[in-house]
């Protein structure tokens, strides 16, 4: 499982021109599901996002997580990032994650941080959305499991 998390000043995802998950100060996370990937990694994940230390403290160091902050997040699930560029020109996705095997997951992912205290909104699973943020720094993680 992979994630791309983005310290952001706001975040929105929007499905047919409608918004489906905004928030202010947080983690815009972009989550990938890969064919191995099972509950316990999902919720190991989440729980490594929401205790990551990447927001700034009174003394400008990245001491603080998003629950530090009382930030929110949005999780949009991207198989993209499970892409391999090895040959070729076009990317393969071979191994992403089934939509029945990735889609429980991400919702797993998303439940869990809730369940820790952020805040979590996500983007809608197969749709095609479109994300605007505001990175903040800009401070973008790659975290796998």
């Amino acid at each position: 499982m992979r994630a791309v998390l983005q310290r952001v000043s706001f975040g929105k995802v929007s499905v047919g021109g409608e918004v489906v998950a905004s928030i202010g100060k947080g983690l815009v996370i972009l989550l990938g599901v890969g064919q191995q990937d099972t509950i316990a990694k999902a919720e190991e994940l989440a729980e490594k996002c929401a205790h990551l230390r990447i927001f700034e403290d009174d003394a400008g160091k990245m001491n603080l997580s998003v629950l530090d902050v009382a930030g929110d997040a949005i999780v949009v699930s991207q198989f993209t990032l499970f892409a391999d560029t090895s040959r070729g020109r076009r990317p393969s996705f071979i191994n992403a994650g089934k939509p029945e095997i990735a889609e429980p997951l991400v919702d797993v992912f998303a439940h869990k941080l809730r369940e820790l205290g952020v805040k979590t909104g996500q983007g809608i699973f197969g749709a095609h959305m479109m994300v605007e943020l505001c990175n903040d720094g800009p401070v973008t993680i790659l975290l796998e499991v």
